[in-house]
């Protein structure tokens, strides 16, 4: 492996003062400028030459003057940490100097004249020149999903603005020594790309350092793989065909003519992507036995046999994987939030292949993240469509089901092998029995009707599942449909009982559960298409009406999504004449722990009117709550988990809540 980094200037008896410090500071810290290298330079190299572009920008940082900022000096380096930083030692000004210079070199990468090809020329000793490497291809460790999605958020960004992340997360910059740093780097508005970094990295500082700080973006530790080798032994013969023609025709024009003839054009389209490991050869994909769901503790989409009556069409296959790959032009591609939209990097599951709605369809299973869906007309008219799904860590209830074919108002799916039976009912009936649902001999459900999307919420169809006894004993839950490829589990969390302890989430199919979903199953609508994982009621507390012999139920809805985020919906559900009128929203709260297991506790409150015309603050907290207060335009307390305080209609009012282990927590709303 033939590597040839761009020789450094040679240090003789006149070299300037302080250099000698600079290149022990670059050696010193030389990851931790290759990585700030590669963060900063445009994500449009490609990794391969992203990871020698950084080494080659952090080796380059020795051509010219390696002094500090002016004024600031090593404003910002930070203290020691584990031997990776400059401290306040000697070097602490050279290497202030030396990062300068880098982020000044890795910003040029996106000013390179157009020739290079780019738009802007850079100065001749900031041009790019990067190591040499035959036959290789290098690229950093792949992190998580959500490092990935990282990535892909930077590459929407401009140079500076992720310089300024680096220089902010990674260098413990201040933000007005990241500013000055990037305007004597040449950034026109350094303002400008320091709050547009703090935009990306949002409120959770450490989780995106932490991050930064991943293989993900490591150049330094790199895994290699061959180049096209079939391109290479393409270009070796055209080469060599070439000299041999030049050498008879005894002059160049030959040559040029084989060069334009496509002597060193790849025998691939351009587009086609190449993946190592065989993870495209539909020989590779891997086949779970029939039988083996009912032997493995790992009950999930690994365990799924093949079905289909084209899961030995090899053509179709390789169409599918293909398109995973390098999606065509015109395909329609769909994804849940946080899923990636990248090749396998291994051969995948094979758990569908055949011909359903007029089209023919494909599943694979990517080992632990994905499900990918490729379907394409059978009348060879229209085009392809690709669905990526994120099913991390699915079990018995969430890996069940797969849609296979939708329409707008039905779908069918592929059940789980250990599903031994299933029906249909509606939430909005619960006192109607479940429906028996048909399925055919490969596990393809008849038609099930979908919830309708921007209706009066009239009906809310799931599925009620159950799984065989070799799995569990009586085990039935309800899935529904939210517009991705898996569909919804639901479960409920009965209200707390007198002195009885904290309950559990359990399956949503008992009479209790299916009177409660009826009251909020309409919440479900604002939950579509955003990779919700499952749902839960919890009836956290139970509350008698003033003046009046009723209770009304609090309930926290609460969304989990397969990437973490959950959503939270506080409704309120008094007494109705019909047992499916809705429940109002107190509360809705994004991206919050509140609700689930950890956050365990919860405390709201809503205006209400009694049926005499009285209006009141109703609050109530889940068990652990000891004493509950309201405070602003209206005021009062009283202990225990509810309160009913007399109010205008209106009224601004907070509700503050004192926990029986001595905490204290606020409204939800």
């Amino acid at each position: 492996m033939p590597l040839h980094p761009s020789p450094l200037r040679i240090l003789g008896h006149g070299a300037r003062p302080g250099v000698k410090e600079a290149e022990a500071a670059l050696v010193e810290h030389y990851p931790r400028l290759v990585r700030l290298a590669y963060l900063t330079l445009p994500p449009s190299l490609g990794r391969h030459r992203r990871v020698l572009a950084a080494h080659a920008a952090v080796q380059r940082a020795l051509h010219g003057d390696a002094r500090p900022l002016s004024g600031s000096g090593a404003e910002g380096v930070p203290a020691p940490r584990s031997g990776d930083s400059p401290g306040d030692g000697p070097h602490t000004a050279a290497y202030a100097g030396v990062r300068l210079r880098v982020v000044r070199i890795s910003l040029a990468y996106g000013r390179r004249p157009r020739w290079w090809p780019g738009r802007v020329p850079a100065p001749s000793a900031l041009r790019p020149s990067v190591p040499v490497v035959r036959g290789l291809r290098l690229f950093p460790r792949a992190g998580g999903m959500d490092e990935f999605a990282l990535d892909r958020a930077l590459a929407d960004v401009p140079a500076p603005v992720r310089a300024a992340l680096g220089l902010r997360l990674l260098e413990s910059l201040s933000d007005d020594g990241t500013r000055a740093l990037l305007a004597e780097a040449g950034v026109g508005d350094p303002a400008a790309s320091v709050r547009a970094a703090a935009h990306v990295a949002g409120n959770d500082h450490d989780r995106v350092r932490r991050m930064l700080r991943s293989d993900e973006f490591d150049p330094c530790t790199v895994q290699t793989r061959p180049s096209d080798l079939l391109r290479r032994r393409h270009r070796v013969r055209a080469g060599a065909a070439a000299l041999v023609l030049l050498a008879v025709s005894g002059g160049g024009l030959a040559l040029s003519a084989d060069a334009g003839t496509g002597g060193s054009r790849s025998p691939f389209p351009a587009s086609r992507v190449t993946v190592p490991g065989g993870a495209l050869d539909p020989a590779a994909l891997l086949r779970t036995a029939p039988g083996q769901w009912a032997d493995t503790s790992r009950v999930d989409f690994s365990a799924w046999p093949p079905r289909g009556g084209r899961t030995d069409d090899r053509k179709l296959l390789e169409r599918a994987l293909g398109s995973w790959a390098g999606p065509p032009a015109d395909a329609t591609v769909t994804t849940t939030p946080g899923t990636a939209v990248v090749p396998p990097a291994q051969p995948p599951r094979l758990l569908f292949a055949g011909e359903l709605g007029g089209e023919a369809v494909v599943l694979f299973h990517d080992g632990g993240v994905r499900v990918v869906r490729y379907a394409e007309p059978l009348s060879g008219k229209g085009s392809p469509a690709l669905d990526f799904a994120r099913v991390d860590d699915a079990d018995v209830t969430t890996a069940a089901a797969l849609a296979v074919s939708r329409t707008a108002a039905s779908a069918r799916y592929l059940l789980a092998p250990w599903v031994a039976e299933s029906t249909t009912r509606d939430l909005l009936a619960p006192d109607m029995p479940a429906r028996a649902l048909g399925v055919d001999g490969d596990g393809i459900t008849a038609s099930v009707p979908r919830p309708e999307e921007g209706g009066g919420c009239l009906s809310w169809p799931v599925m009620q599942l159950r799984s065989s006894e070799r799995i569990v004993e009586k085990h039935a839950f309800l899935v529904t449909d939210l517009g991705d490829i898996a569909p919804v589990h639901l479960t409920h969390t009965p209200k707390p009982g007198a002195g009885a302890p904290a309950r559990q989430p359990r399956e949503a199919t008992g009479p209790e559960a299916l009177t409660g979903w009826a009251r909020t199953a309409c919440s479900l609508e604002g939950l579509r298409h955003s990779g919700v994982r499952a749902v839960n009621n919890w009836q956290f507390a139970e509350q008698p009406l003033p003046g009046t012999r009723s209770r009304a139920d609090w309930v926290c809805t609460r969304a989990d999504t397969w990437s973490g985020p959950g959503r939270v919906l506080v409704q309120f559900a008094e007494p109705a004449t019909s047992p499916t009128a809705r429940a109002e929203v107190v509360s809705d709260r994004r991206n919050t722990a509140l609700c689930s297991r950890f956050g365990q506790h919860v405390v709201a409150g809503v205006h209400w009117r009694s049926p005499t015309g009285s209006w009141y603050v109703l609050a109530a907290g889940s068990r652990a709550v000891k004493r509950i207060e309201v405070a602003g335009s209206v005021r009062g307390g009283a202990d225990g988990p509810t309160l009913a305080v007399r109010a205008p209609r209106g009224s601004s009012f907070r509700v503050d809540a004192e926990l029986r282990d001595g905490g204290t927590m606020s409204s939800a709303g």
